[in-house]
């Protein structure tokens, strides 16, 4: 249960000597209890929209973690980084081909194969750019990275930047404005 809810059901117990179970439907207590319940809802909707938007962000976190632990936790020079980048921008093309075989001729994209189709259009866009990753270069930050445990706060201390296909690279701020 939310904590506004629960506060308010306390506060009303206790001002009631604990029976919470006889309230009219339209009295103060019952509308107060009422509006928690709807503040309490929403903040859990805003909540579940901002993990679900996060959500990429910690799976790009996670890949490059696993990257660093196969690599024995030291840095990787700018060509390694590059085929990383490459693996993880092409990690949806087989199930994309996959989809697009078992579709009958003639008969439009499911929801699936489109969803992979801008899924990977978005991906070598932003490889074409500049790819938004934590710092594998630095030894401090891979040590960072390597102990990453799943939480979005973890990630602020540790240093990203952006590599283009063409192999800049630009120091960049966490969280990504333009993600």
């Amino acid at each position: 249960m939310a904590k506004t809810l629960e506060k308010t059901r306390k506060q009303i117990a206790k001002k009631r000597s604990g029976s919470i179970g006889a309230l009219h439907e339209k009295s103060r207590d019952s509308k107060r209890l009422h509006r928690a319940q709807v503040r309490d809802d929403r903040l859990e909707k805003l909540a579940e929209a901002r993990r679900k938007k996060d959500q990429p962000l910690l799976a790009r976190a996670a890949f490059f973690q696993e990257v660093v632990q196969q690599n024995g936790n030291k840095p990787l020079d700018l060509e390694a980084i590059q085929a990383k980048i490459r693996e993880f921008v092409h990690q949806y093309d087989e199930e994309y081909e996959e989809i697009k075989k078992a579709r009958r001729p003639g008969r439009p994209a499911s929801a699936r194969e489109d969803l992979l189709k801008m899924k990977i259009a978005a991906l070598k866009k932003e490889h074409h750019d500049g790819f938004y990753l934590p710092d594998l270069s630095s030894e401090a930050d891979v040590q960072l990275l390597s102990k990453f445990e799943g939480s979005w706060s973890y990630l602020t201390s540790i240093k990203w930047v952006k590599i283009s296909a063409a192999g800049n690279v630009k120091p960049s701020s966490f969280p990504p404005q333009g993600l």
